[in-house]
């Protein structure tokens, strides 16, 4: 799925070629190194090369110089220094029409370099993979980054090459042109400023991780070009997908195994159906099902389908056209009835080939294996841009349990009471603010989401609980007996009084309010039972 950004071969002039005869090659990732480093040798082009890339390409039988060759210094110091020297960085720097430049090069002995091919240390793997802090230290490369800019510099020159995908755009120019031209040039150059540019951000992330730092001094944001999008959230907005490289389990990690290609909201609302389905035990089946970024349907249960069927009887209407993500391994008898409705991509961990061959059968469905759950206690960075900047945050990891409630009412809740309060409140985490959930036996039955003021979002989830209740033929709203949560905290009794007139019997709910008072007397007076979290979970 990944798109190289360095052109197809321009169509370039005689006047804009320049010729290629000697090639440092260094590269950490080997991918198809060997044969466009054969190739090369087959068009002339004198091969120099560094450690594990030099033994690789000689054992392929080429004839490769060594670095020291054109230093006169050996690698020492575990190979930190090897390129960091003026016989190669003036051979990349170099202007070939500036006369004192080359009277420089004659007079120290120095070789002109026309192509680079260097890749980097695997810093971000590395730290992807937990390494410890001295592994990851030994991982930031110092002579590849410098290399690169030099020659990305001097690009008017010299050509520089930092991903494999780029070698048949430049063996292409070469065989057409017998050099590179101005605009592949250019191109590389662009490509490999964005790469040492990343390679950089993901280090300074690394160490703020690593310090704690809250509030960097400065922030970079970085990421490699995964697919680029038809549009973004409509048809007239350009969209392109980065991967930031994270090894979280989740949209951006997934197989896809079959279906049309994701868009721009199909990616956005399954990482939100995703994160919301990893809040709960993985030991237990649970299933959430999102449209438009916000729930419309969340349950557990004692198998996948039981966890579904719940989950989608909170709001069928709302579920047509929605993502629907699965905290286990997806079952045939899962999957069947969530080919009943028409669903635009299905996330698991996992699946069974019975449910695969079940979804064969709708081709247009997209179905993403993620093989892990993401760890919802990691307090990643959450961006998001405004004029002339951006806003910056790590993610909502809070989390209640029993211990951390305050009953606040005179009723206290039942058992039962309190499991649902804690469901509901964890669904409410990923619900936009102002929001408001009813809960029962572990599934939600009406969900109020991103109104102006939080009396409309317990009115909607009312209402929503009742038109489910009449379109599964029941007498009464599903709320009946729910608990309700909140959000934040409930500034007037009103909101908190249309939730027990729904049919609510208790709610959890920040507290904070002015009115906290107030409100707890509403709830005494109507026999409900409360309790406060002291934490909120706005979601803009």
């Amino acid at each position: 799925m990944t798109t190289s950004t360095a052109a197809q071969s321009p169509n370039a002039t005689s006047d804009t070629i320049k010729p290629v005869r000697r090639a440092l090659i260094s590269v950490s990732d080997k991918t198809g190194i060997a044969e466009f480093a054969t190739t090369l040798s087959e068009l002339g082009v004198e091969l120099v090369s560094t450690g594990g890339t030099a033994k690789l390409l000689r054992e392929q039988g080429l004839s490769v110089s060594d670095v020291s060759d054109l230093t006169g210094f050996p690698e020492m110091m575990d190979g930190r220094v090897k390129t960091l020297h003026p016989a190669i960085h003036g051979g990349l720097l170099a202007l070939r029409d500036n006369d004192a430049h080359v009277s420089a090069m004659r007079e120290h002995n120095i070789a002109p370099v026309d192509l680079l091919v260097v890749n980097l240390y695997p810093f971000e793997k590395t730290v992807a993979g937990g390494a410890d802090y001295e592994i990851a230290i030994e991982n930031i490369d110092i002579g590849g980054p410098a290399m690169i800019r030099a020659a990305a510099k001097n690009h008017a020159h010299v050509g520089v090459v930092t991903d494999p995908e780029d070698y048949d755009s430049v063996l292409t120019e070469l065989r057409t042109h017998q050099g590179l031209g101005e605009s592949l040039r250019r191109r590389l150059a662009a490509n490999a400023y964005a790469r040492t540019a990343a390679y950089d951000s993901a280090i300074s992330g690394w160490f703020a991780r690593t310090l704690e730092i809250d509030a960097p001094r400065r922030v970079s944001v970085a990421g490699e070009l995964w697919q680029t999008l038809r549009y973004g959230e409509n048809p007239h907005q350009k969209a392109a997908f980065y991967a930031s490289g994270e090894a979280r389990p989740g949209v951006a990690t997934a197989q896809q195994v079959q279906g049309k290609e994701l868009s721009y909201n199909n990616i956005n609302d399954t990482d939100a159906a995703f994160e919301l389905v990893a809040e709960f035990d993985p030991a237990t089946p649970a299933v959430a099902i999102i449209k438009h970024a916000n729930p419309c349907g969340v349950a557990t249960g004692l198998s996948m389908v039981e966890a579904y069927k719940l989950a989608l009887g909170c709001d069928p209407v709302s579920a047509f056209g929605g993502i629907v993500a699965l905290n286990q391994k997806l079952t045939a008898e899962a999957a069947q009835e969530i080919a009943k409705v028409f669903t635009e991509v299905v996330i698991a961990p996992a699946a069974d080939q019975a449910a695969l061959d079940i979804f064969a059968k709708k081709k247009n469905v997209r179905i993403l294996l993620t093989h892990g759950l993401p760890d919802m206690t990691q307090a990643y960075p959450v961006m998001r841009a405004v004029s002339g900047g951006f806003l910056w945050q790590t993610k909502d990891t809070g989390r209640m349990t029993e211990e951390d409630l305050k009953v606040v009412t005179k009723r206290t809740p039942s058992d039962h009471e309190l499991r649902d309060m804690l469901f509901a409140f964890r669904v409410a985490k990923h619900v936009k603010s102002n929001a408001i959930v009813y809960a029962k036996d572990g599934a939600t039955v009406g969900i109020g989401a991103g109104q102006m003021s939080r009396l409309d979002s317990s009115r909607i989830a009312a209402r929503k609980s009742q038109d489910a209740a009449e379109a599964a033929g029941l007498s009464e709203p599903l709320a009946k007996g729910s608990v309700v949560a909140s959000d934040a905290f409930f500034p007037f009794a009103d909101g908190l009084l249309a939730a027990a007139e729904a049919g609510a019997t208790a709610v959890i709910q920040p507290g904070g309010s002015i009115r906290d008072d107030e409100v707890i007397a509403a709830a005494d007076e109507a026999g409900l039972a409360m309790v406060f979290t002291s934490m909120r979970h706005f979601r803009h």
